[in-house]
């Protein structure tokens, strides 16, 4: 074998090893750009998850070491009428919120989506309570408003109406939690916005040629080509609608009679108020196995009605 087919042969070989100690390299420094969130992933993420499951099956109060009690933190739950009542809030909760939020959101997105003097100003206006909706003083403020005194009641009494006591009444105190649910809309709105500018114009003139009014243009068109980002909205919308806490703690608490009593407000009450932390990681993981069926659930039927196509 001649100088030439060797040089050809030790070739490949070394600039193979030279390719793999750049690669080792390089991902050794990816590794090490990722390593803070990694070390947060596993000590914060992962950790807590193992420790919430190791929990389920104890008896703690955050004072004493943890006392190993098997299944009974389970069998107590579901022995617990209060955690039904929460289920049942909860579903009436996500059932009410979430489809009017969707529909509030979509509508505003179609009027914004218009070409009009000061369309940025009013977009911004829109989605400004989605910024300050999910906080404490948004809360508090909405609680006033729908207080005995407050201004809704006052306004109606303009006009000899006397309207019902918003917060102290089992049949309508959910009503105001979900009122403040919709006005949140904002971040739904611009995810829609930007959707339909995305619709291509010849779809619309295709139809209006053919005779189609607004209303069947939107139907057949605008819809189903939002369909993806309506199963987005739709999916995120429940899983957030199922972790509402800030709002109904700070309006309600609960109350009355237990008609607000949402899962995580139940949840922090067995944890934070009577110490049953064991209980109460018992109670997050039937949370964490609800979100997952309701997601899967709606995997499972968006083939139906999601469309994909451009």
């Amino acid at each position: 074998m001649d100088t030439s087919t060797q040089a050809l042969v030790v070739k490949p070989n070394s600039v193979v090893k030279k390719n793999s100690k750049n690669s080792v390299l390089k991902n050794l420094s990816a590794y090490g750009f990722m390593t803070p969130w990694l070390l947060g992933m596993l000590l914060l993420t992962a950790g807590s998850m193992l420790f919430t499951l190791y929990l389920t099956f104890t008896n703690y109060d955050l004072l004493s070491r943890p006392q190993f009690i098997g299944l009974s933190n389970f069998t107590q739950i579901f022995k617990d009428p209060n955690f039904w009542t929460s289920i049942r809030v909860t579903f009436i909760y996500v059932v009410l919120s979430v489809p009017a939020r969707l529909i509030a959101s979509l509508l505003v997105a179609t009027l914004v989506s218009k070409q009009v003097r000061g369309i940025a100003v009013y977009r911004a206006l829109i989605y400004l309570p989605s910024l300050i909706g999910g906080s404490v003083g948004a809360s508090i403020g909405w609680r006033e408003l729908f207080d005995q005194n407050g201004p809704i009641d006052s306004f109606l009494k303009l006009f000899g109406i006397h309207g019902p006591v918003w917060l102290g009444n089992p049949a309508t105190s959910m009503i105001v939690l979900v009122l403040l649910s919709v006005w949140q809309f904002g971040s739904e709105m611009v995810i829609f916005l930007a959707g339909i500018k995305q619709i291509p114009g010849y779809l619309y003139e295709s139809a209006t040629i053919d005779g189609a009014s607004n209303f069947q243009r939107y139907i057949r068109i605008t819809l189903p080509m939002l369909s993806p980002l309506i199963f987005f909205n739709l999916l995120m919308g429940t899983i957030s609608s199922f972790m509402v806490f800030t709002q109904v703690l700070v309006i309600t608490d609960g109350g009355p009679m237990n008609s607000t009593l949402l899962y995580v407000l139940y949840l922090y009450q067995q944890a934070f108020q009577f110490f049953h932390m064991g209980y109460a990681a018992a109670l997050s993981i039937i949370l964490l196995i609800l979100i997952a069926l309701c997601s899967g659930f709606i995997f499972l039927t968006a083939r139906f009605w999601v469309n994909y196509d451009v």
